[in-house]
């Protein structure tokens, strides 16, 4: 077997070469002699990587990266010291009162050389002395009463600058925790008695702390989004009433309850309410809201009720006269039948998303029940509910006063001309998805318009101005009018219809998205379609000291002349409560202060995508909504220097 190559170090070509031997040495000498013990390990267990000369020239003079390290480690903590004893000084001079802190200096290494240690013990001392001459140190001598409460100065600076040394990165430092010695890095966490931890003290603090920490920062979001969800909802910021909260706590409580006593049905209503928006409702708490002496129940959502729990409705309150029910998905034909075999008589029934009753059993239902009905309403049923339903509901319901077929996809204007049939309707609300004219609307207009007291139009594309001048001749007893996503009306039709108007001051109108549409030249309208300021200014003069619910969402061919002119300094509209000029160009922090200063009891107003609305001081008691910026609304306090940003 040949003999193993053994790898020697380079020779030193600076240094003086030595003399020769007079003689040959008397022993033989080992192959291994003057080669570190390392080399001789390696070769024997031959493990060997790749090495470049440098590495090998390092090698031969007894340099590793590691001594670098802590050289380059020695001096920056030298120099820090350095530094901050000269800072310190010229610090006392500017500011006596100035606190000095020592800068961190390394920790002691295990394989430093004595010229390491002694230049970290000179860093130290000097480090130490500092401390000593700071004013916090004096302080903390003059905190015990005399100098003898002091032992050793030297031991207490020193205990002080061991507490505020931090280890730099790339130093070793022991746990504080598991006492175990790690490399000091910049993720390096500090633990509970101001020590360091290592990786895995660090992942089971981490992991101790996360929940806590979690629920702050989610405790925290919660709450920014309660106060938004508030301000949408009209609800000003501010300590709320005691029926309020005690109405909170009862829904956060709710699956603890077993009855509700005799809590006032208006209480009922909106714990029922409340309990929907935080999606509490469920067949647990459902049952709370059934008492057989009850003849009204409410569901705003009833997305996780099944069909059971519909029918248990009419099983517990066999006397019910008015159900209300939202979102009502499972209540299906199955339902239905057990309302038409029970002895139950409905005078209002609203049904919203029950889409999966059939022709069929609308039908039969309004057959059999339908003339004890006095108000009808039903929203989203998809491809049911057409117009044989309503030539039905024309034949059978005749004491019906209020009716609203809202997000209707088949009915069509055949079955809205049966509308004009029911002579007692007063209240009268359509959304119909597919496209109508303007006759049926007319015939309605001309058969119950005298009676009408609120009249609904919503998602009406193309129905013109015969429609509104049906209005102004007809209606003269309605106090809300709605007409939405219109863009054939024109902004003098709209100016006919109030003008010299026999009707009393409408109380709610809404006349949102009715404009001009036209995706090449938006900004001009030459045909004055849509509500504008003619329009505008008649409805304010008309309706004005009465109106306490104004939507001209979208109606962004009103000028800010107008706005100007309606909301000037002498106009007073007392009883505006709600208003919403959203994505109306004109209006700007000037426009929106002369509404507040026109409106003393208006509580919330919406501008959403008005860009000059920038700086708006809002008066105390008011909600601004749409703000667009990152600030939010301020809030005026009652002085001038005060208020407040939400």
């Amino acid at each position: 077997m040949p003999p193993k190559r053994v790898r020697t170090s380079l020779p030193n070509r600076n240094a003086p070469a030595a003399n020769p031997p007079a003689q040959a040495p008397a022993s033989i000498v080992p192959p291994t002699a003057g080669i570190p013990p390392a080399l001789v390990n390696r070769a024997v267990r031959q493990i060997r990587g790749p090495q470049s000369a440098l590495t090998d020239f390092l090698a031969s003079h007894n340099i590793s990266a590691n001594q670098i390290r802590q050289d380059a480690n020695a001096r920056r903590a030298a120099a820090l010291a350095s530094q901050q004893a000269t800072i310190g000084e010229e610090g006392e001079d500017e500011d006596e009162d100035e606190d000095v802190e020592p800068e961190p200096t390394p920790a002691r290494r295990r394989n430093e050389s004595k010229a390491q240690s002694a230049r970290r013990k000179k860093a130290e001392e000097k480090a130490i002395a500092k401390i000593k001459a700071s004013k916090k140190f004096q302080r903390r001598k003059r905190q015990y009463g005399s100098d003898d409460d002091i032992s050793d100065e030297d031991d207490a600076a020193r205990a002080l600058f061991e507490a505020s040394m931090a280890p730099l990165p790339d130093q070793v430092d022991n746990c504080e925790i598991c006492d175990k010695r790690f490399t000091v890095t910049s993720y390096t966490r500090t633990g509970p008695d101001g020590g360091l931890l290592c990786p895995k003290c660090t992942r089971e603090l981490d992991k101790k702390e996360g929940t806590a920490r979690k629920k702050k920062k989610t405790n925290a979001g919660r709450a920014r989004r309660q106060i938004q969800s508030n301000l949408l909802d009209g609800i000003y910021p501010g300590a709320k009433d005691l029926v309020t909260l005690c109405i909170e706590t009862l829904a956060n409580h709710v699956e603890d309850a077993e009855e509700f006593g005799e809590l006032a049905p208006h209480m009922v209503d909106k714990l029922a309410a409340m309990l929907s928006k935080k999606r509490l409702l469920n067949p647990g708490t459902f049952n709370l809201f059934l008492r057989p002496d009850y003849d009204t129940v409410s569901v705003y959502d009833g997305a996780k009720l099944t069909s059971d729990e519909y029918i248990r409705i009419f099983q517990i309150i066999p006397k019910i006269k008015h159900l209300r029910l939202r979102n009502a998905i499972q209540f299906k034909n199955k339902v239905m039948d057990h309302l038409l075999g029970t002895t139950v008589e409905l005078e209002s029934f609203s049904l919203h998303g029950a889409n999966l009753i059939d022709d069929e059993r609308w039908e039969e239902f309004l057959r059999q029940k339908g003339s004890h009905l006095k108000a009808l309403k039903v929203y989203h049923t998809d491809g049911h509910f057409g117009d044989e339903t309503l030539e039905i509901v024309a034949e059978v319901c005749p004491d019906l006063r209020r009716l609203k077929v809202s997000h209707n996809q088949k009915v069509t204007d055949a079955g809205l001309f049966h509308i004009a049939k029911l002579a007692k309707l007063e209240h009268l609300g359509l959304e119909i998805y597919k496209t109508t004219t303007s006759e049926p609307y007319i015939k309605i207009l001309n058969g119950i318009g005298p009676g009408l007291r609120t009249l609904s139009l919503a998602t009406v594309h193309y129905i013109e101005d015969s429609v509104l001048e049906a209005i102004h001749e007809n209606c003269q007893n309605i106090f809300k009018l709605r007409i939405t996503d219109n863009e054939v009306l024109t902004d003098q039709g709209f100016a006919d219809l109030f003008t010299n108007w026999y009707n009393p001051p409408l109380r709610y109108i809404d006349l949102h998205k009715c404009r001009h549409i036209d995706a090449a030249v938006p900004r001009n309208n030459p045909d004055g379609i849509g509500l504008g300021s003619l329009g505008f200014e008649a409805l304010m003069n008309h309706s004005g000291r009465a109106l306490k619910f104004l939507n001209v969402h979208s109606c962004r061919h009103i000028s800010v002349e107008t706005f100007e002119k309606v909301f000037a300094a002498e106009m007073i509209y007392p009883e505006l409560v709600e208003m919403n000029v959203s994505f109306c160009q004109a209006v700007n922090d000037f426009v929106v202060g002369c509404i507040f200063r026109s409106c003393p009891n208006l509580k919330t107003l919406k501008v959403f995508g008005n860009f000059g609305v920038r700086d708006v001081r809002v008066p105390k008691g008011k909600i601004l909504i749409g703000v667009p910026n990152a600030l939010g609304m301020q809030i005026e306090g009652k002085n001038d220097d005060e208020g407040r940003i939400i």
